[in-house]
This record gives structure tokens, C-alpha cells and sequence, in this order.
């Protein structure tokens, strides 16, 4: 709103509209900044400071074409009362209403444990989920099973073994290193996809059911909850026979398979196999599938994928394809490709060979936070949100729970810290002062208007780490103006207090980070 008061206070004075509007980087250069034509720029910034709006404090010209805007005292004021006013509702907008988003992440193979990196789209793909609710969208979470293939096979056999360690690390080693495993694991691959075992049909069903059981135990300390399930074997009926039905069109026979020459659509591309020699669909045959499942169990505007980086020229082929055979459904399709997430001290301890175990990174976390599992899970969250989503992260134990900046703990304590205030606030003596005309407007006023913009900033560019930066800068002032100033018995500082402490919790919840008031 206030964004459109000033182009409209522009235009009438300038007669110019659709001049770039930003918000200077250093935050004592004022509020906004209009670009205008060097040309003009001098007499451009007489006429507004002539002309100067009631929500204007002051006007500064920074040569050669930056006009600094400050906003009044009013305005401040006015924004702590709606902050205040609509608490765990400010930020939320309507913009995006009626628009149905559908937001696929984590995607695990059943009788694989989850590990580290199920972390990252976990992270990535609620929080963009709650990005998009908060723009007012109705959005769905979707979780994608892959629960046939290999993996599942090499988990039967061994549970056949009977062995006592995880099915999979050792159905794997024995597949890899023992020719006449290899070839009953193979054999079980085809009867869990004929069903026609009953004893592999009892085992993969009971396998199964124990992985569901160990995801959802982390999804649930995660704080991750799906609306939807697909899974492999569904989608690979589906993908197969929206394949065959365009041979020849968009797809070839070559050599008993069916296959995509994307290349020939687009040269950066390149060929894939979508129903093999042995007629098996593939998993780009399976994507397809899903892609048109999902249609019809959620019919949205947007779907958006999370995968990992190494998936980028798959998707990109995949998407190829798509086009071709479903062009509506290829417009509201996103692929989000994120980096990989290590520990920077090494290897850590795990049950499973060389994979560190999801719930390994929880209780080591918790272990330098006195056990707390709600500033560990704000930890591992703060970690991968704080950046770009392409990027790899290298996850330094010691800095994810440091209390000096830049982690959720730092996040949590000053969401905490303001609760304390505001407590102690209820018991002082009678509150007093109102912001007085000589008082200068604070750091934190400046940031806490501006979180609605960064949440619908976030949801346009697929962004979240734009939250995590600007809480955390907002979390700094209000350290900075906890420590310079007497809060408690002053009605403004005490406001100021309330506002931040709405904000930040709202913040959090976006990101999925639990916002305790005591710690």
C-alpha cells in the first residue's frame, strides 16, 4: 500500500510513473529510493521536496539519479498498530488467491533409511509450500514413493537371509559382489512388479510398512506434513502407456526400447531411454505419469518439483518431453534443483556404512543444545535456508548453534528474549510515553513494515533464503535496540517490542522453525 501511495504521489508530482522504486541498501539513506533520468534528476528532486506527501518525512538527493525517500513518523506508528492488530495474520496476503499450487519434495526410496540429504528438500520444499500459503495460494505438499525398483529387491533377498543388520546395506554389498545374489535379486525385481510370490509379496509388504513408519517418524520431528502420496508403481502404468500412445510421434522404437531424442528439439539436450529393451517403463516414463496423475488428483496451476542439482539435464529432457505430449500440463510444471548438504568436520558416526542417518544429525545437534530438539531442528533448518537453494552447504555442527548470529538459535533467543519483555512489561509500573517528535525513528521500525514484501519476494523468485536474511538482520536490531534502550514502562518501546516479536515468530513459521518463548 505504501509502495502504491508513493508511485501515485510520483506521478501527480512528476508526471511520470513506473519510475524504479527500491529500498537503499544502507538503511539510514531512507526507506525507498526513486530512480529517475539523470537529465532531470536535480529538478525531479526539488519538486518532490516541494511537493513533499504527508507519509513523507524528508526528501535527499544522492547524485547522480537517486532520489532518498524517508517516510513520517505517522507512518511508523501507524505500521506497529497494524503488525500489532493483525499478529500471526501480518504478512499474509491475498494476492495469490484461488490459485492452487501442488509442491512435490523428499521423494525417498521405501527400504532406503532417510539420510542427511532427504534434509534439503524437505527444508526447501515445505518452506516454499508455506511461502506460497502465506501469498494466499491453496497449497498441497506431495510426497513421491519410490517403492519398486532394485533397492527394494536387494531388501527382500536379504530379508530372506534372515540377517540382523539393515536389508538394504547388505542386499547391496551382496549384489555387488556376489554374481549368483545378483541373480535372485533380480529374479525378485520381476516378482514384486508380477506379484506373483506370495513370500516376496510378504516381505516387501512388511518392509514397507516399516520404511512408512521411519519416514514418518522423522517427517514428524521434521515438522513436515504431506497432503498427497504417488507412488513408482502407480505412475509407471500411467507413464507407460502415455509413452506408447506417442510412438511416433514423440517418441522412437530403437532397438526393442522406446526413446526421446530431445536433441532434436532442442541441441543442448540429449537422448533418453523411456521404456527399455526388457519393456519396462523408466523412471522418465514414470515422471510423465505422475505428472498427468497429479493433474487429475489435485487439477493446479503450479507444480512445482524439488530434486537435487544432478537432476537438472534429466528434468530438462523430462520437461522436453512433456511439452510435446502434454504442453498445458508442461506450463505449470517447476523444477527447483538444490545443492548437497556434508558436514564440514567429516564423516559423522551412522548405522549404515558411509550414509549419515537423518536421526543421526538430530541427536548430534541436540547434543550441544542440552537436548533440545526444538533449537535442533531450528539449527538444521537455519542451515540450509540461510542461502540460495542451488547452492552445496557444508554443515558446520559448531556454527549451527551458535548464539553470536547468523543460526536459528540466534533467531530463537531473540524471539524468546522479546517474550521475557513482554512479560515483565505486564507487571511493571504504568506504561508511559508515546514516540515523541524529537525521538528519531529506530533500525528495527525501518525492517519490520517491510515483511510482507520479502515473504511475496520470496514466493515470486522461489526464494526462501530472503526470509532467513531478513530476519536475521531484523533479529540484529532488535538485539542492538534491547541493549541501547530502557524498554519496559515505555507504550512505544514496548509496541516496538510486540511488533517484532509477531514478526519474527510469523517468520519462523514460514521456515518451519519452532519459535519457543522461553529458552
Amino acid at each position: 500500500m505504501i509502495k502504491d501511495k508513493i508511485n501515485n504521489w510520483i506521478k501527480e508530482s512528476l508526471g511520470q510513473e513506473d519510475l524504479a522504486l527500491v529500498h537503499p541498501k544502507i538503511l539510514e539513506h531512507g526507506d525507498y529510493s526513486v530512480i529517475v533520468s539523470d537529465k532531470t534528476a536535480n529538478q525531479d528532486f526539488e519538486i518532490l521536496k516541494k511537493n513533499k506527501s504527508e507519509f513523507i518525512e524528508s526528501v535527499d538527493f544522492a547524485p547522480p539519479r537517486f532520489i532518498n525517500l524517508h517516510l513520517s513518523k505517522e507512518f511508523f506508528k501507524n505500521s506497529l498498530k497494524e503488525i500489532i492488530e493483525k499478529g500471526e495474520n501480518f504478512g499474509k496476503s491475498e494476492h495469490a488467491k484461488g490459485f492452487k499450487v501442488m509442491v512435490e519434495h523428499t521423494d525417498p526410496n521405501y527400504f532406503k533409511r532417510l539420510h542427511i540429504g532427504h534434509y534439503m528438500p524437505m527444508a526447501i520444499g515445505s518452506t516454499l509450500a508455506n511461502v506460497f500459503r502465506w501469498n494466499g495460494a491453496d497449497v498441497k505438499e506431495a510426497c513421491y514413493y519410490s517403492d519398486v525398483g532394485l533397492q527394494a529387491a536387494k531388501a527382500v533377498w536379504a530379508m530372506k537371509q534372515e540377517i540382523k543388520e539393515d536389508p538394504y546395506v547388505y542386499g547391496t554389498k551382496a549384489y555387488d559382489t556376489d554374481e549368483s545374489a545378483k541373480k535372485e535379486i533380480i529374479e525378485i525385481n520381476k516378482k514384486i512388479y508380477e506379484h506373483s510370490d506370495s513370500e516376496v509379496d510378504a516381505l516387501y509388504k512388511a518392509g514397507s510398512e516399516e520404511s512408512v513408519k521411519g519416514f514418518n517418524e522423522v517427517y514428524k520431528k521434521f515438522g513436515i506434513n504431506f497432503d498427497l502420496y504417488f507412488y513408482e508403481s502407480e505412475a509407471a502404468k500411467v507413464g507407460s502407456e502415455l509413452v506408447r500412445k506417442n510412438i511416433g510421434k514423440v517418441f522412437e522404437n530403437s532397438d526393442g526400447a522406446v526413446i526421446f531424442r530431445a536433441e532434436d528439439h532442442d541441441p543442448k539436450l540429449h537422448t533418453r531411454v523411456f521404456i527399455n529393451s526388457e519393456g519396462i517403463p523408466t523412471y522418465e516414463a514414470k515422471d510423465l505419469g505422475l505428472a498427468q496423475i497429479k493433474s487429475e488428483k489435485y487439477p493446479h496451476d503450479l507444480s512445482v518439483v524439488v530434486t537435487a542439482n544432478e537432476q537438472k539435464d534429466y528434468f530438462r529432457v523430462l520437461l522436453a518431453a512433456l511439452e510435446l505430449v502434454s504442453p498445458e500440463l508442461h506450463k505449470k510444471t517447476k523444477h527447483i534443483s538444490h545443492g548437497t548438504l556434508r558436514l564440514a568436520t567429516g564423516k559423522m558416526s551412522s548405522r549404515t556404512g558411509n550414509v549419515i542417518l537423518a536421526e543421526d544429525l538430530i541427536e548430534e545437534v541436540k547434543s550441544r543444545t542440552k537436548g533440545d530438539e526444538r533449537v535442533a531442528i531450528g539449527a538444521i533448518k537455519y542451515m540450509i535456508l540461510r542461502q540460495a537453494i542451488g547452492n552445496d552447504i557444508v554443515f558446520d555442527l559448531e556454527k549451527s548453534v551458535s548464539t553470536e548470529g547468523d543460526s536459528g538459535v540466534y533467531l530463537q533467543y531473540a524471539h524468546a528474549r522479546a517474550c521475557s519483555v513482554l512479560e515483565k512489561s505486564k507487571f511493571s509500573p504504568p506504561a508511559k510515553g508515546e514516540m515523541s517528535q524529537t525521538e528519531g525513528v529506530r533500525i528495527i521500525e525501518r525492517l519490520l513494515y517491510r515483511f510482507p514484501e520479502i515473504v511475496e519476494r520470496a514466493g515470486k523468485e522461489y526464494a526462501p533464503n530472503y526470509i532467513t536474511t531478513y530476519l536475521t538482520e531484523l533479529a540484529s536490531a532488535f538485539n542492538n535496540f534491547y541493549a541501547q534502550e530502557q524498554i519496559v514502562g515505555n507504550n512505544y518501546r514496548v509496541a516496538i517490542t510486540q511488533a517484532f516479536k509477531n514478526v519474527m515468530k510469523n517468520g519462523l513459521d514460514i521456515l518451519g522453525i519452532p519459535a519457543p518463548e522461553r529458552m
